[in-house]
């Protein structure tokens, strides 16, 4: 009876580490797909049903939206917008306050991840104290002559199992960089730790 009740745990064991993560990813993504395409989706707006007169909600027409309004908007900078009207919309932006800091936070946050010039595709690993206590970041700044640092560099400390974290000025002579690459290093630190590394 032990042994049948020891493989039946061992079995569900077996059986939770395969379900929960595909569970818990796939749920993540839907609950961001509809969370997004309910907040963007106009269809219920504009199209009712003509027998009932209520509003008719289309799945998935808010993402098509994003993805067209993107589309758009790349073909559009890429072969229309030249650089003195370029220019022109930053002096703009640059005349809005609370705007500029919005659109300017997010545009650079933008870009570090899916820009020309990405930001988090450099690990390195940090010593933190005398002794020995090591954390892995990602360089985001060598250059701090700017506000005075010429011997530091900016590193940026992902949180664990979680999409925050922490930017620390540290001396260049406590980095290292790490040879692997960088969505590998993000991977490993997100998920705390517990994510191979090949």
């Amino acid at each position: 009876m032990n042994r049948i009740f020891r493989a039946l745990i061992n079995y569900f064991i077996k059986g939770v580490l395969i379900v929960v993560p595909i569970g818990a990813a796939i749920f993540l993504i839907v609950w961001i797909f509809t969370s997004i395409d309910k907040s963007l989706n106009l269809s219920d707006l504009i199209i009712t049903d003509p027998k009932t007169g209520k509003p008719v909600y289309i799945p998935g027409l808010g993402i098509l939206t994003i993805i067209v309004v993107i589309m758009l908007a790349g073909v559009i900078v890429t072969n229309l917008i030249t650089e003195p009207i370029y220019n022109w919309f930053s002096r703009l932006f640059h005349r809005l306050p609370l705007f500029n800091f919005v659109y300017t936070s997010v545009k650079d946050l933008t870009e570090a991840f899916v820009g020309e010039e990405k930001k988090f595709n450099e690990p390195v690993l940090v010593t933190m104290d005398e002794f020995g206590l090591k954390r892995i970041g990602f360089v985001t700044h060598k250059d701090l002559n700017v506000i005075g640092l010429p011997e530091d560099v900016a590193v940026y400390f992902p949180f664990s199992y979680s999409f925050t974290g922490q930017l620390v000025i540290v001396p260049a002579s406590r980095v290292k960089p790490i040879d692997k690459s960088a969505a590998d290093m993000m991977k490993f630190v997100v998920s705390g730790g517990v994510s191979h590394l090949e």
